[in-house]
């Protein structure tokens, strides 16, 4: 990628008195698609794909009007392994380097090759961080999806509790990587009767899609080398995650806020295309499965929301288990801390 590119949009501007420039019928609401120009709804000036302004409604009424000088406003766009990533920061540190070590141990991965997709969303009532937490951690999952399992396997899981593989820390960022890699499970009893049937479940399809880079990971994923390796989770500061499945698929999450007390969540699931009908109902149990622990997540964090803003509960413990909930809130308070000494200072 260019310096140019890396730029964005040339410009200095944008719509006519700042209307938002790309949607439908409700300008809250997001929308994609594609198009050969863009047109402002509200004065019908028009923008090239470089955003350059093309059209100016009544341009002979503007006094000295230079139309170069009006077009998109710039932003800074960069990409990682397919991925692309915006930064209203131009002073910011390249992207690879930002993203670290976690990031450099995960290239090479077969994204690219992963092109079905299952996407939800919601609106949550609770602060964007509440949910990083929730994901963040294993500590909760025998007990809040304790209703995911069969009887057997759910009071296995209660009576033993959860502890991963291994924790890490790189700058701002954090992981963890569990174990998890019982796909197919030695027991089949332990599993529901529609995952032995399609031979599927929370962990993605017990059958590997056939993508070669699958049997040679690259050397970030599963740290350990442990051989019941199942997933790891990578938490890219601030509202980013990664989640890798042994199986040979991933998720992706964000986290938008919109308030101090409501964020809107994005859940994505990833699979090779299938190759039949089998192929597509493994996916989407999987995918239906993953909505089902995520509703259970978010049902607890609009709980947490309000018992945070009676303020009746100030502090509370952390385990070891939970040291990327402990580096979050403590990078979010530095950051905030760093931006009201520049204000200050500035």
């Amino acid at each position: 990628m260019n310096a140019a590119e890396q730029a964005g949009l040339p410009g200095a501007s944008g719509p006519p008195r700042g209307n938002k420039l790309v949607w439908d019928d409700y300008p809250g609401q997001e929308t994609a698609g594609t198009c050969r120009q863009f047109t402002c709804k509200y004065h019908a000036w028009r923008y090239n794909l470089a955003g350059e302004a093309t059209f100016v409604q009544q341009e002979q009424e503007f006094f000295d009007f230079d139309k170069d000088r009006f077009g998109l406003k710039s932003v800074r766009c960069e990409v990682w392994e397919g991925f692309v990533f915006v930064n209203l920061d131009d002073d910011a540190a390249p992207l690879t380097d930002y993203l670290g070590k976690f990031a450099a141990g995960l290239a090479g991965y077969p994204f690219g090759k992963m092109t079905a997709m299952y996407k939800y969303q919601a609106e949550v009532g609770s602060n964007w961080k509440l949910y990083v937490d929730a994901f963040a951690e294993f500590y909760h999952a025998p007990i809040l999806h304790a209703k995911q399992y069969v009887a057997g396997e759910s009071q296995k899981l209660s009576n033993f509790g959860f502890e991963a593989l291994h924790y890490e820390l790189d700058g701002p960022h954090g992981m963890v990587s569990s174990w998890g890699g019982m796909a197919p499970p030695k027991d089949l009893n332990m599993v529901k009767p529609i995952e032995r049937v399609l031979r599927s479940g929370n962990f993605g399809a017990w059958d590997r899609p056939d993508i070669p880079a699958l049997d040679n990971l690259p050397p970030g994923l599963n740290p350990t080398r442990h051989r019941a390796w199942g997933l790891d989770s990578y938490v890219f500061f601030p509202n980013f995650m990664i989640v890798v499945w042994a199986p040979g698929w991933y998720l992706t999450y964000h986290y938008w806020p919109t308030a101090y007390n409501k964020h809107i969540f994005e859940g994505t699931c990833y699979f090779a295309p299938a190759r039949n009908a089998t192929d597509r109902l493994r996916q989407e149990l999987a995918a239906l499965t993953f909505k089902e622990f995520g509703l259970q997540d978010c049902n607890t964090l609009e709980a947490t929301q309000t018992m945070l803003e009676s303020r009746a509960v100030t502090e509370f413990p952390l385990n070891d288990q939970e040291i990327l909930l402990r580096h979050l809130h403590k990078q979010a308070a530095d950051f905030v801390a760093g931006y009201r000494a520049r204000s200050r200072n500035g």
